[in-house]
């Protein structure tokens, strides 16, 4: 008996998603120790959790209980810092886990969704994991949202194909660009859920935030990270903003103790340091445009404009994928490549510190002059 027959076709066909290397495995491949190594491939927050949220994870008293499947306190912080009702929030184990619950509530085996590539890579890997296929509808070659080719995409459907949820980001993974009022109203006119991803709002300005916008259009979704924001990527902790008629739904799929304690007291003591989250977010948006400017100055990479903690440049006259391997081998600073269409002669690099960025552009001079 070949034990591989048991299992759903769609995922023996379907492609892995890559996730990035983790420092440890790094440190063994690179030849270096951990702290040899700049690591500007994963759009991480170089400035760490608030010293509130590492007293909160010393002091955790009930590691022992299963956590609250409600995540009370931290949906009243979150209620607190964005405007939009409790009843209308849920947390989850990072963004993607709920991602994963939404194309859960929506999609049937053989549904469609809307993806506008290059874009996050978690959108098309949980179709393929939720039995659905995608209509990819590309960017403008700026990145921003062919949306008469959206329309039409949804308008073209196949007979009996349903494709009932869409995934937008803004800031957009991996170019930094934003969704204007317009696009995001035209979107919002289709006959769908629209799934918007703000994980790099903060860097835009919360101020730009659609989050409240779902206490008004019914076929809303708006998600968020602690991830970026707050420096908690390791700790796996997300949220959405929903609207009402779909909440109880969502309480029924999740997973009872989806946010660990450890994960909600950090996230909780970081939304009481607004404060010191914004200066962070302040000083990786200035070193975003000092490092853009530099880069550009080099002649060979041009920088896209960008709202958010990353830049992407691409580059002329050399392999992209070339220069992301010899930053690594020999300078032992990651940047991120991607093959994907649109994209191969693109690096996109995470701000970091200022002293990072010296780093970087000091590596990338020597790289030419070779």
């Amino acid at each position: 008996m070949d034990i591989t027959n048991l299992i759903r076709p769609e995922i023996l066909t379907m492609e892995a998603y890559t996730p990035i290397v983790p420092f440890e495995v790094l440190s063994e491949q690179l030849g270096r120790k951990p702290e040899e190594i700049i690591k500007l491939d994963a759009n991480e927050n170089p400035y760490g959790p608030s010293a509130r949220a590492l007293q909160a994870l010393a002091e955790l008293q009930y590691a022992h209980i299963y956590p609250d499947p409600e995540s009370n306190r931290l949906r009243e912080a979150l209620a607190a810092y964005t405007g939009v009702p409790k009843a209308n929030l849920l947390a989850g184990l990072g963004a993607d886990e709920l991602i994963d619950l939404i194309q859960r509530l929506f999609l049937r085996p053989g549904d469609m969704i809307i993806d506008l590539p290059p874009t996050f890579g978690m959108y098309s890997f949980d179709a393929a994991l939720n039995g659905a296929g995608v209509v990819a509808v590309p960017r403008r070659v700026d990145f921003s949202i062919d949306i008469e080719a959206v329309e039409r995409a949804v308008s073209e459907l196949a007979a009996g194909r349903r494709a009932p949820l869409l995934f937008a980001t803004s800031p957009n993974n991996p170019d930094g660009s934003v969704i204007d009022d317009a696009t995001l109203g035209r979107l919002l006119a289709l006959p769908l859920v629209v799934v918007l991803d703000e994980a790099y709002i903060e860097f835009h300005g919360v101020a730009h935030s659609r989050m409240k916008w779902v206490l008004d259009h019914e076929n809303l979704i708006v998600l968020r990270t602690f991830s970026k924001l707050a420096g908690l990527a390791g700790l796996r902790v997300g949220y959405g903003a929903f609207p009402t008629a779909l909440m109880p739904h969502f309480w029924k799929i999740k997973q009872p103790y989806n946010v660990p304690v450890s994960a909600s007291a950090a996230a909780i003591a970081a939304l009481s340091d607004v404060e010191g989250l914004h200066a962070n977010v302040a000083r990786l948006t200035a070193e975003r445009d000092r490092m853009s400017e530099a880069l550009s100055e080099l002649g060979w990479l041009t920088p896209y404009p960008s709202r958010s903690n990353f830049v992407l440049c691409r580059v002329q006259g050399r392999d992209a994928r070339e220069l992301r391997e010899t930053l690594a081998r020999k300078y032992g600073i990651l940047i991120r490549y991607f093959n994907k269409p649109g994209l191969r002669d693109c690096v996109r690099i995470s701000v970091g510190k200022p002293e990072q960025t010296e780093a970087l552009v000091k590596a990338m001079r020597e790289i030419a002059d070779c």
